[in-house]
């Protein structure tokens, strides 16, 4: 589907219902909580790069230095290196973020539509799609930084249209990383009441896991982004050639 036809389709779409998505998500969740914890180890895996290379600057200094590990304030030139890279950091971890939930996203309508097709966590990875990947991630941080900006207030509204963005990338391909970004801040815009209230109370109801001995959350964490899937799917829809799409 193009922009033009996505957008009309949220238009003509009826509003949400948080019940059914709700029902829906639980009783999906039972069929991918096996790959939702795949996704989760792997997105800390992936990560793990940007968060050593945060701490560069503290570790070039304690090498040059190993005198400056005993004072109890960092060095102001430390803190300076580790501010510069904290946008890398941020923008890196959000790129591998966006990549692997859409991948899962892509994964979810498998298993709910009982379509054939590879697990492939790593599918925004290849054949050129990391540009837009990069492309949305920037956006993803300036929206962000505008919204703290805006004491928190304007953080609070973008929550709901940016959980929408990996689900735009999964199902249309075609889309540019703005037009992704406008159709998600439409569908957003349109339900945000609905889609808020699920991203609280799945996100409540995935903590749950922390009662099995902390490691439960590992388990359970990928239930709270279940919803984004259906929210795009009674949202929005699916095109014939969506589901094409799937196995290549």
């Amino acid at each position: 589907m193009n922009f033009d036809s996505i957008i009309k389709r949220i238009e003509e779409k009826a509003l949400l219902d948080f019940g059914s998505i709700f029902s829906n998500s639980i009783e999906l969740f039972k069929k991918v909580w096996v790959q939702g914890f795949i996704t989760l180890l792997l997105t800390f895996i992936c990560m793990l790069p940007f968060y050593i290379l945060i701490y560069v600057p503290l570790i070039t200094a304690g090498i040059t230095d190993p005198e400056m590990l005993q004072q109890e304030e960092m060095p102001t030139s430390v803190a300076i290196g580790m501010v510069l890279i904290m946008p890398i950091f941020l923008i890196g971890v959000m790129t591998i973020s966006l990549a692997l939930m859409a991948a899962f996203l892509r994964i979810c309508k498998l298993k709910d539509l009982n379509e054939s097709g590879n697990d492939d966590y790593f599918y925004f990875f290849k054949n050129g799609r990391l540009p837009k990947l990069f492309s949305l991630a920037l956006i993803y941080f300036g929206v962000i930084l505008v919204g703290m900006l805006t004491c928190g207030l304007g953080f609070i509204y973008a929550i709901v249209p940016l959980s929408l963005i990996p689900a735009f990338l999964a199902f249309n391909e075609s889309l540019s990383a703005i037009e992704i970004v406008k159709a998600s801040f439409r569908l957003g815009n349109k339900n945000w009441l609905v889609i808020f209230g699920l991203v609280i109370v799945m996100g409540i109801v995935a903590e749950l896991g922390i009662i099995l001995c902390f490691i439960g959350i590992l388990f359970t964490a990928m239930l709270a982004k279940i919803p984004v899937y259906y929210i795009y799917k009674d949202g929005v829809g699916f095109s014939e050639n969506e589901g094409l799409s799937l196995h290549n």
